[in-house]
């Protein structure tokens, strides 16, 4: 059974709620032109780029257009709105219904009967129009902002595949969706979240493909969210997932459409949020994180030889300092005596303990890591390399730490980086240190605990009620195909089946035939 977020406020906390500011403007319009202008005006009080304009309708109507510099299409107002409303009008009765007939040459008009629903849309950049007489105005679609041009996503490089990435606008995003997958049954829920920001929220699922027990937890969970804002994926992430505090991402968050698409044609669900290119996927398995897209676009041998060795560094990446502070510290019998003499000269001058000098180069590491991340992409990269070559050289020159803790170090750095996702990098780099320390306590012993209490809380885990460890616990033999290698796609008929038994098959029976044997 799925979990509930516990960690989610509850709804009596009506403070943080939109509800409230519905019910503050749920005021129907009137027909008194003045009357409705009074609550729009007081509504935007000190907003100078909240713009009303005031004109005649035919010479004779009054009316009011209001609008948000620079969230509405000036021209096309001028053009198609403005333009032909001050001509003459054939009739003084219905005049809504001849103004969307025969006036106003805009493809999207709806008609608003509150206050709410005016400033819902004078917010959203449609102008809203107010007639003298009229218990309704009409909101134009007439929004138009900067929008950046899709380019190559930059958190994930692409190899081999499509290079275009998502964007800032949720409708350019939902539109790169469509083209991947050109059917009616992907379907796109859209909601708000936020009391101020009313972020646009749209949860993308593919209709027979996904477990209908995930969708609705997934709406569950995004509608108890009541905060004032939310100005990335990242807020979302946190409020919705199993377990906040392990440092295991149990949500994928992506950039690229093909990932998206192909994770909805696993049966998996989709949360895309406006102002963010990065969208949600859920749920997620240990596995799947370190599966790179370049995996599908390959031949599979290649595909497979890659991820056997994605796995060994990831390996070392967690446990290759632990294990040289664990042997160097206890367990000296084990390293052969031509190398352990290299190692005891090399470590002479150094005035520090094993894990001493382990945790030194290692922090070290990884404050040069995370200042390439944040500084300027023109000098990010010249600092991380250059900072890391000058200072293990003065640092080794100084007698300070060993040439074997600087090669182990660089090893375990250059490791690290065959992670394909940043967040899962970063829980096997937080997890070191932990291990370090049981190394430098218990030796081997030490890192055994370690292990096994890591792997007990991914037994543990859970996203959105699928196994974390799936499919190797609980065991899924047919899961196996695309975990510890990956096969070629005329044996993966079957799909994934993570959070239901949904159309089963994802290729005709005769794809399933082995094309080398002619299809016999």
């Amino acid at each position: 059974m799925l979990r509930r977020n516990s960690r989610i406020k509850s709804k009596n906390r009506s403070l943080l709620s939109p509800k409230k500011e519905i019910q503050k403007y749920s005021q129907p319009l009137f027909s008194d032109l003045e009357q409705n202008l009074h609550f729009f005006q007081m509504t935007f009080t000190d907003c100078s780029d909240v713009i009303f304009r005031s004109f005649l309708i035919g010479n004779q109507i009054k009316a009011v257009l209001i609008y948000i510099e620079g969230l509405s299409d000036l021209e096309e107002m001028d053009k198609n709105l403005l333009s032909p409303l001050m001509q003459d009008i054939t009739e003084q009765k219905d005049i809504i219904n001849q103004l969307k007939k025969s006036k106003i040459a805009v493809a999207s008009i709806q008609e608003v009967d509150t206050v709410h629903e005016g400033i819902e849309s004078i917010l959203q950049g449609n102008p809203l129009l107010l007639i003298e007489g009229e218990k309704q105005a009409l909101s134009l679609g007439l929004s138009k902002w900067e929008k950046r041009s899709i380019e190559e996503p930059v958190a994930e490089g692409v190899i081999q595949g499509p290079r275009s990435g998502f964007v800032e606008t949720l409708r350019i995003n939902t539109s790169l969706l469509r083209r991947k997958i050109k059917s009616p049954d992907l379907k796109l829920k859209s909601m708000k979240i936020g009391r101020y920001t009313q972020t646009d929220v749209v949860i993308a699922y593919i209709e027979g493909l996904v477990d209908q027990t995930l969708l609705k937890e997934v709406q569950n969970r995004l509608q108890r969210i009541e905060l004032d804002g939310v100005l990335e994926s990242g807020y979302i992430e946190e409020l919705i997932e199993d377990n906040s505090f392990s440092p295991f991402p149990q949500i994928l968050n992506t950039e690229r459409p093909d990932v998206t698409a192909a994770n909805l044609l696993e049966g998996r669900v989709a949360v895309m949020i406006d102002e963010t290119p990065f969208v949600l996927i859920l749920p997620v398995t240990f596995f799947s994180l370190l599966q790179a897209p370049e995996d599908y676009y390959q031949r599979f041998l290649i595909s497979t030889c890659i991820r056997w060795m994605r796995y060994l560094f990831i390996g070392m990446s967690l446990l290759g300092p632990s294990i040289y502070v664990a042997i160097m510290t206890f367990h000296q019998e084990m390293v052969p005596n031509m190398l352990l003499n290299s190692i005891v000269a090399s470590r002479e001058p150094v005035p520090f303990p094993t894990i001493v000098e382990a945790f030194i180069m290692e922090l070290t590491f990884e404050a040069l890591r995370e200042a390439g991340v944040r500084l300027p992409k023109q000098v990010g990269a010249a600092v991380s390399i250059v900072g890391a070559l000058v200072i293990g050289e003065a640092a080794v020159q100084a007698g300070l730490v060993s040439e074997i803790m600087v090669i182990v170090v660089a090893i375990t750095g250059i490791s690290s980086f065959m992670i394909p996702r940043y967040v899962q990098g970063t829980a096997f780099r937080m997890l070191r240190f932990p291990l370090m320390f049981a190394a430098g306590t218990l030796g081997l012993l030490g890192i055994m605990f370690g292990i096994i209490a890591i792997s007990i809380h991914l037994c543990c885990l859970r996203s959105f009620g699928v196994p974390y460890l799936s499919p190797i616990a609980p065991v899924k033999v047919r899961g196996l195909k695309d975990v510890l290698f990956r096969a070629p796609w005329w044996m993966i008929s079957p799909r994934s089946h993570l959070t239901g038994e949904y159309d089963s098959d994802r290729q005709s029976s005769n794809q399933k035939l082995n094309p080398s044997k002619g299809g016999e």
